[in-house]
């Protein structure tokens, strides 16, 4: 123990090779999982004309509630099957801008004890599994900590860099090497540099110290952006996905030679000010911006959407079953609706 820290060291958690031998997916979920992979990854090459949506919770928070909310994402995508390919969001680390408050199921796998990392790690695998293996569906998940992402490399079919995260050296590298389609959000300040530069870095290999090992990694060409909206020096709101913000970003795109050039929009976060309802609304517009400019059409790749059973959020204490206890969402019967209509716009 080193004299001059403030860490004390609780116990040693397993390795990923060790996590991933006690909890392994199954071979019927590795190759749903690789089929699922190709589609995806036809998407953001540019090789498939279908539409992304990464949906589901702010956070997720329960296993039943959440696993619940993907088998009825599962009902509507065989519905769209030719125009969507439906992503869950099964997000489980949360971050807190002023590190307080609940910090997603990695830390506390029940949101009304304390914090269990050893529980944590072993009940976010357990959640992604059960989601591929019950429903064939694969999900998405923030890299929040680069370190983590080893305990779900073999589960996750998307990786999302958060506002706060996307400046990081730590999250780019990792990125490079990862071989599934990884979206960098606009930093909070909305400057648009620091999330291109943020692709690039991750689109080209290097070399770099991970895990106790020098890695080198290829770069990975389906890092792409995911534009969420931004707060001003006052703390106002802005959004960035209207008509002239996508063609902005089409020309910063395609003058500086990006492989594979692609935008997720995020309906909720600064784009609504964090108000949820404003998602239908907002996916509409982009829609219609995509039919008024094949350049947009062919650059945004799709939207992430949040949505929970019951719409709204509430306190952890407040017990009501498939609420969001971070961020407000959808509720399932819009959430419903809104698919089908992106789908009938398609």
């Amino acid at each position: 123990m080193e004299k001059n820290s403030n860490i004390t060291y609780k116990r040693k958690l397993p390795s990923a090779k060790e996590l991933k031998a006690e909890l392994p997916l199954s071979k019927k979920a590795i190759k749903v999982k690789e089929q699922r992979d190709k589609e995806i990854a036809e998407v953001f090459r540019g090789e498939s004309n279908k539409f992304i949506l990464i949906i589901g919770p702010c956070s997720a928070d329960r296993m039943d509630s959440v696993l619940d909310y993907i088998h009825r994402l599962v009902e509507v995508q065989e519905k769209v099957k030719d125009k969507i390919i439906i992503i869950p969001r099964i997000y489980t680390g949360k971050p807190r801008t002023i590190g307080t408050g609940y910090k997603g199921m990695l830390h506390q796998p029940d949101p009304n004890k304390e914090p269990d990392m050893l529980e944590g790690i072993k009940a976010i695998r357990r959640l992604h599994i059960r989601a591929i293996e019950e429903t064939g569906l694969c999900a998405a998940d923030e890299m929040l900590y680069p370190e983590n992402y080893k305990y779900l490399s073999d589960v996750l079919s998307y990786v999302a860099v958060g506002a706060r995260s996307v400046e990081n050296q730590g999250h780019r590298l990792v990125s490079s090497g990862i071989n599934i389609p990884v979206g960098m959000k606009n930093p909070t300040s909305g400057d648009l540099s620091i999330m291109l530069n943020s692709i690039k870095a991750a689109q080209n290999g290097h070399t770099f110290l991970y895990s106790g090992w020098e890695v080198d990694t290829t770069g990975n060409d389906m890092t792409h952006a995911i534009l969420r909206g931004y707060v001003d020096k006052h703390g106002n709101n802005h959004p960035n996905y209207h008509y002239e913000d996508l063609s902005h970003l089409y020309e910063l795109y395609y003058d500086n030679g990006y492989k594979n050039p692609a935008v997720i929009v995020d309906t909720n976060h600064s784009n609504s000010g964090k108000k949820y309802k404003e998602q239908v609304r907002i996916a509409n517009e982009v829609l219609h911006a995509m039919r008024h400019s094949d350049n947009i059409k062919k650059m945004i790749k799709g939207f992430m959407i949040e949505s929970y059973i019951e719409e709204g959020s509430q306190k952890p204490e407040d017990g009501v079953y498939g609420k969001s206890i971070t961020d407000p969402c959808l509720g399932w019967g819009e959430t419903e609706k809104l698919i089908l209509g992106i789908a009938s716009q398609l």
